[in-house]
């Protein structure tokens, strides 16, 4: 069934993209939350992935499994496509002149609950590993693929996303918990712990 769907995906047969999006658009979708953090912009990341994989399917192979790999592989570079186009914004907000503020008092209120916290410090913990660590790991754990399947998404060795996957999960740790103990209001920038 899947070589066949695989065969009318590349021939351009729109009812069989329909089906791929109906089977896999969920799964785009909470790769890109887990990601990110924010579900408006998932579904900007589900939208771009598709229309890539519309864009490149003559790429895709004619063999193989389930396509979600595939697709989780788009997604991911949809994904930093749109943190170097972010990271470019900020860097042109910053040449900007600097106007007076006024502090949002939202996440103080919502700090001070214990589910709260540790769900910041999970987050900012995730934000915090290293790239390719944090893509094994949300493929691995929140996505659910198996090895092999991460793997072909972001072609590297099975070998390499085990080991990324092991040290993501120790790093992890040790993070969530340097979160918890950290003062509260002191950021962490994106990659700040190796």
């Amino acid at each position: 069934m899947t070589a066949q769907l695989r065969r009318r995906i590349r021939a351009g047969d729109t009812d069989a993209f329909g089906e791929l999006f109906d089977e896999h658009a969920d799964a785009v979708h909470r790769h890109a939350v887990w990601s990110e953090g924010d579900p408006v912009l998932a579904e900007d990341v589900v939208s771009l992935t598709f229309l890539e994989a519309w864009r490149i399917r003559e790429s895709l192979r004619p063999d193989g499994e389930s396509l979600r790999p595939w697709l989780l592989g788009i997604a991911t570079n949809v994904l930093r496509n749109r943190r170097r186009a972010a990271r470019r914004h900020r860097a042109a907000l910053r040449r900007l002149p600097v106007r007076d503020t006024v502090p949002d008092f939202a996440d103080d209120v919502v700090g001070r609950m214990h589910d709260a916290d540790q769900l910041a410090a999970a987050v900012a913990a995730l934000r915090a590993l290293r790239r390719a660590d944090r893509e094994v790991f949300l493929l691995c754990v929140w996505s659910q693929l198996d090895y092999a399947a991460a793997a072909e998404a972001l072609g590297v060795p099975v070998g390499t996303v085990r080991s990324r996957l092991s040290r993501a999960r120790t790093r992890l740790r040790a993070l969530a918990q340097q979160e918890l103990d950290r003062p509260r209001g002191t950021p962490v920038e994106q990659g700040e712990y190796r």
